[in-house]
């Protein structure tokens, strides 16, 4: 009897636990949608029904005429923001407001965080401007320049890939192959290895990126009770699987060079220099002196935050260009018009370069590009978009005000397809990107790379690269929807970070004569 009264008083204090906060939007006037215990409204992402990503576009479509709109991730309030102006705010104008991204760990001190989480995406404060101040110059005109030989060479295996597994007529999982290719030079352009994930089917180069986004029992448990139990789980690992291994690579790396750069211009290589420079210092963002100028702040580049970078560099990397390049594809195949127009651009700008890919023939491929755009638009590779409020703030004109800790989410895949912002949005229209063209009707209505100073630091590296792919593909072959090709495909709501898509995206591709 003593046990059953022991297990109903912890019942009933998790349940009011979890329902502690359900109040909030409604003291404040937001409009939002009624939680539950434990789950708040993501009940459908928890069980793996939805993605976070379509709960939070549901959200958006909902409430048609509000600005903002109030949601629980479990008990903790988030806000959903549909204005582009107040997302302008949040983003740009009061960044000071608004710099963390707030994924699970809130210490600041980067030695008590999980190994791989060391990286600018999850990073806050001082930390992450230190370490987007050094790292930037990774990706500068020149830099992208010399990286682009490796860029062309595996935009041949592609080619060569594709000629072989399409040969009679064969389906083939443009997602796979693009995520191949992705991988291939990520490695080469991140770690200055040759691995041939294109051509090797058991390539461990392939397997290891592809089990960084794949969510096993464990990894669910722990993102369960780091959601539930934020300060008591704070520093259980949510890569633990992978870390041991690509540590293993990147230290394997670094000992064959010595540690010390090796001249391969790679992202390593400019980790190497950042390290050899010694203490990394800037503007501190955080603390203050007496007389309200900012403090200077430093920290050294040590093995660690090394691996930290360069598993960004390879997951991020990989992971949203394959997803952008592929449903590209897709889209493209059912569009005969579109496909046969950037065709025709292709073939004309690779005669003026003795047809071979370089990067100013890629720079030449406007209508490419504005397609890539557009696939983006479509299905943007995140779906969604957060940040952390870091002190007590108010939006002018709402009347609203949010406590420090409240995250603000918007939707990406609502803003990229509201009419509201854009002329048919249900057709695949390249041309609405072209500079004559008016759309988005307003910027921040299109965000597939974020935008302010947290921005995708490596936008124009993945643009280069996934042009590069498409062009390779396009130029050679043509592509059609496979039997098996579903118009609209279903997303994968076990994904949360890529929206990825239930089967792949199986199309034809047919040589070009």
């Amino acid at each position: 009897m003593i046990h059953l009264m022991i297990i109903g008083s912890i019942i009933v204090a998790f349940y009011f636990y979890t329902t502690r906060t359900f109040k909030y939007w409604e003291k404040k006037g937001v409009k939002y949608d009624k939680p539950i215990p434990i789950f708040g409204n993501m009940a459908p992402s928890f069980l793996a029904q939805k993605t976070i990503s379509q709960l939070v576009e549901k959200l958006y479509w909902k409430y048609p005429e509000e600005k903002v709109v109030g949601l629980f991730w479990s008990s903790n309030p988030e806000l959903l923001v549909r204005d582009p102006d107040i997302i302008k705010r949040i983003w740009t104008t009061d960044f000071d407001y608004f710099y963390s991204r707030g994924l699970y760990e809130t210490d600041n001190d980067h030695r008590n965080v999980e190994l791989l989480r060391k990286n600018l995406l999850v990073v806050e404060g001082d930390i992450w401007r230190l370490l987007r101040h050094s790292t930037t110059p990774a990706f500068t005109s020149c830099k992208l320049k010399a990286m682009f030989p490796l860029i062309v060479e595996r935009a041949e295996r592609l080619q060569e890939r594709t000629r072989t597994i399409s040969a009679g007529g064969q389906p083939v999982d443009a997602r796979d192959l693009m995520a191949r290719y992705s991988t291939d030079f990520i490695g080469a352009c991140g770690l200055g290895i040759g691995g041939d994930a294109l051509h090797d089917e058991d390539s461990n180069f392939r397997k290891l990126g592809a089990r960084i986004f794949q969510v096993c029992t464990k990894k669910f448990l722990t993102i369960m009770l780091k959601t539930f139990f934020p300060y008591t789980f704070r520093h259980a690992k949510v890569h633990g699987i992978v870390e041991k291994d690509f540590c293993d690579l990147v230290n394997k790396i670094l000992k064959e060079r010595n540690y010390k750069p090796s001249g391969r211009h790679d992202f390593i290589d400019l980790m190497l220099e950042i390290k050899a420079k010694g203490k990394m210092e800037c503007k501190s963002m955080e603390k203050m002196k007496p007389d309200g100028t900012p403090e200077r702040v430093s920290m050294e580049m040590d093995d660690e935050l090394i691996a930290a970078q360069v598993f960004i560099f390879f997951a991020a990397g990989f992971e949203t260009s394959a997803s952008s390049s592929s449903y590209t594809l897709h889209e493209i195949a059912y569009n005969p018009k579109v496909q046969k127009k950037i065709q025709e651009e292709i073939d004309q700008v690779l005669a003026n370069y003795n047809n071979k890919l370089s990067y100013d023939a890629i720079k030449e491929m406007r209508y490419l590009e504005w397609a890539f755009q557009e696939g983006m638009r479509v299905l943007p590779p995140a779906g969604r978009m957060i940040r952390t409020c870091r002190k007590k703030y108010t939006f002018p004109d709402l009347e609203l005000t949010i406590e420090e800790g409240t995250r603000v989410v918007i939707s990406t895949q609502a803003l990229h397809n509201d009419p509201k912002y854009w002329d048919r949005p249900d057709d695949f229209r390249p041309e609405r990107f072209s500079p004559e063209c008016n759309e988005p009707k307003h910027k921040f209505a299109f965000l597939p790379f974020g935008s302010g100073p947290r921005a995708c630091i490596g936008e124009r590296l993945g643009l280069i690269q996934s042009l590069a792919g498409l062009a390779a593909i396009l130029s050679q072959f043509s592509v059609v929807p496979a039997p098996a090709t579903v118009r609209c495909p279903l997303l994968d709501p076990t994904t949360n970070i890529v929206q990825g898509i239930i089967g792949g995206l199986p199309l034809i591709f047919t040589p070009r004569t």
